[in-house]
């Protein structure tokens, strides 16, 4: 009798550990870029909708902070940055199953207190003493765009703090911290009313554009290509223009 419970333990416990692989297995994990959670959010859903027992799991940040975790060990099956260059460094690093796919486009506008009571027209404006404007840092997509709508504009911004996220610079000033940020159109739009959001011509010219790709060490190729084929597809992108985002 103790020999038949322990062989059933043991069958219980392999059985166990079957399922859970198994479980393990139809979940993926995608590292995006900060400005792609309401979107890819949705398409997370529509996509777990769409293939009964899989699962997403979303880590967002800068896309420089990803491509770091990632070279340093992190595990994902998907990556999705904000601009080529830190796709590239992915590249570089042997992370990357196959070629990256340009899924959408975006640009920078400033974004400002509600009704823009410093009355931000231009660029240049964010160069005035009585307005503290805050950016993303240089090895960000955003830092670097900005610094290109710079040169573009022939303006030299002092920020008051360069952020690690597209996020985090809208957050400054959402909260008061800050009376203006270079964000992404996308970040404005999802911000509503929190902000109000300033074109300027120069960031017209000066378009991010994102690539997707599934990574080397992904546990679940087939699933993460799946999900890659979403973002690219059509019901992906219907989500990604209703966010503002456009084609690359």
């Amino acid at each position: 009798m103790t020999r038949a419970l322990l062989a059933g333990v043991l069958l219980l416990a392999v059985l166990t550990g079957c399922g859970s692989g198994t479980s393990a297995s139809q979940t993926i994990v995608v590292y995006a870029a900060a400005s792609l959670r309401g979107p890819f959010t949705d398409i997370g859903e529509q996509f777990e909708d769409a293939n009964p027992g899989a699962s997403v799991e979303f880590s967002f940040a800068g896309s420089s902070d990803l491509v770091t975790q990632l070279t340093q060990g992190a595990r994902a099956d998907v990556f999705a940055s904000a601009d080529v260059t830190n796709m590239d460094k992915a590249a570089d690093a042997g992370l990357l199953q196959g070629p990256p796919v340009n899924f959408a486009s975006n640009t920078l506008t400033i974004a400002v207190a509600p009704g823009n009571p410093k009355g931000v027209t231009a660029l240049r404006d964010l160069t005035r003493p009585d307005i503290a404007v805050v950016v993303c840092a240089p090895q960000v997509p955003c830092g670097a765009a900005t610094r290109r709508v710079e040169r573009a504009a022939a303006v030299d911004l002092s920020p008051a703090s360069e952020e690690s996220s597209v996020t985090d610079v809208l957050n400054k000033v959402t909260s008061g911290q800050a009376d203006a940020g270079l964000v992404y159109i996308t970040d404005a739009i999802d911000a509503g009313d929190k902000v109000t959001a300033v074109p300027f011509p120069e960031a017209e010219g000066l378009v991010n554009t994102y690539p997707i790709a599934v990574l080397e060490q992904s546990q679940n190729p087939d699933l993460a290509t799946k999900f890659v084929a979403a973002v690219t597809g059509e019901p992906g992108q219907r989500v990604l223009a209703a966010a503002g985002f456009t084609t690359p």
